[in-house]
Order: structure tokens, then sequence, then C-alpha cells
């Protein structure tokens, strides 16, 4: 495939903007007052997220914009969230690039795709349909060819970081992992640029990339990463869904 063979020379070495960056270019957004773009603004307040306590119990809602506001204290409000590790069927991993007008971690390097179940039709979403629902509409992948089936949740990790000290993360984190080869066409103004990385060459190529990895993604790649991508063939052995982790987050 041209993406993998690409990564392999490393996004360092030479700039491939057409076949990196996503399909169609992010137009300029007019920003609120709070100098966050509109397409981001509406989600921060349309968007109603899952309160939690430690255990994961549901307790209530916020809008996306409260979950993320950090406090005078530092605090951020605990709620519910997934993370999702792609990989295709030779077992490459899809890195991709927050887009620079996202609120949070803007232009950090991530896995393939991390959000929130929401509140809609008076009920809690669950996760793999919010997981389904996001690849769709950050990476344009086809619903179809997101079986349900092929999701493993691994496991939840509870972390918290500050982020900018106004937008940050506090969350119950799903980590779902999901293999299969897919078509991709990223949102311009979600992801900004992807490719395939293959196992052997994921470390070095960490440090060649051209920002910080986010908070999660760096702790699930200190802590868990490697046993679960040596073992794609055998993942339901290794799954804890009932347990919650809890992580440093180590730059």
């Amino acid at each position: 495939m041209l993406v993998r063979n690409l990564s392999r020379r490393l996004w360092s070495t030479v700039r491939y903007e057409k076949r990196f960056l996503a399909s169609d270019p992010a137009k300029p957004q007019p920003e609120t007052n709070d100098g966050v773009e509109q397409n981001q603004a509406e989600a921060l307040d349309k968007d109603i997220c899952l309160l939690v306590d430690e255990k994961d119990n549901f307790i209530g809602t916020a809008t996306k914009r409260d979950c993320h506001k950090v406090a005078a204290d530092g605090s951020v409000l605990l709620h519910r969230a997934f993370s999702v590790f792609l990989f295709n069927k030779r077992g490459d991993m899809l890195l991709q690039r927050r887009a620079s007008q996202k609120v949070t971690y803007p232009d950090y390097y991530t896995n393939a795709c991390c959000s929130h179940p929401l509140y809609i039709d008076d009920k809690p979403e669950e996760i793999i349909t919010a997981a389904r629902r996001r690849l769709n509409f950050e990476l344009g992948i086809p619903l179809d060819q997101m079986d349900p089936e092929l999701f493993t949740f691994l496991t939840r990790v509870h972390y918290h970081d500050p982020g900018d000290g106004v937008f940050g993360e506090h969350e119950i984190d799903h980590i779902l992992f999901f293999q299969s080869d897919v078509k991709v066409k990223p949102n311009s103004n979600e992801i900004s640029e992807y490719c395939y990385v293959p196992k052997n060459e994921f470390n070095a190529f960490i440090p060649t990339l051209e920002g910080p990895l986010t908070p999660w993604f760096n702790m699930i790649r200190r802590h868990r990463l490697k046993l679960w991508w040596d073992n794609l063939h055998r993942l339901k052995e290794l799954a804890e869904p009932d347990k919650i982790n809890k992580f440093l987050n180590e730059k």
C-alpha cells in the first residue's frame, strides 16, 4: 500500500503532502468570542457527554465544553470516553495528527480515533456505537466496513491531564482495538495527517514526529501497546473490560 510504503521513509525525511494530508484542506472558520473556531464551538455546546464516578457509573450529563473546562483549582469533570486503535490486516497501526483547530490538543499525534459516547434519545450511547459513529465522521470509514463484532474492548484507563490550562481532560477511557482493511477519507476539520506504521518501525518513528503525543495515547504506548500489538491474534484472551487502570502520563 502506498501510504504504508511512504511511512517507511518517516515524515521527517520528506513532506509528501498529497499523500499524508487529510483529503481536503480545512476551510478557515470564524472564531467565537473565546477564540474557538465555529465548527468546534458548535460541537462543544451541542454534544452532551456522560459524567461518571470513579467506578465508571453514569451519574449525569454535561456539555462537551463543560466536560473539558479546567477549573481554577485545576480540576476537570470526570466523563466517559473511548479510544480506538485501528490496524490493517498486516498489523500496521493508523497514526493520525489532530487538526490545528481542535479545542483540545491541536496538532498532537494520536491513535485513530478518540472521542466520547453521548447522551442520545434520553439514554447513554453504547461505546461501540459511538466508536463507529466517530470513525465514520473523523476518518470517513463507511459504517458497513465496521462490523461491531470486530471491535475488542480491552480495558479502561482513568487519567487526568490539564491540557493548556483552559481545556483539558479527565476521563475514564474505554480502549478499543479494531483490525480490518477499511477505506479512509479523513475529515480535515478533525485530522490533518495520517499514515499506517508497521510495528517494527514504530519506536524509531515516534521521535521523528513534529509534535507531541496526546496524553492518553502516550500512556497506552508506555504501558500496554506493545503487549496488545504483539497479540492482535488473541486480544480477547488479554481483555480486562471490568478493570479501570490508572497510569501516569510520563512526558
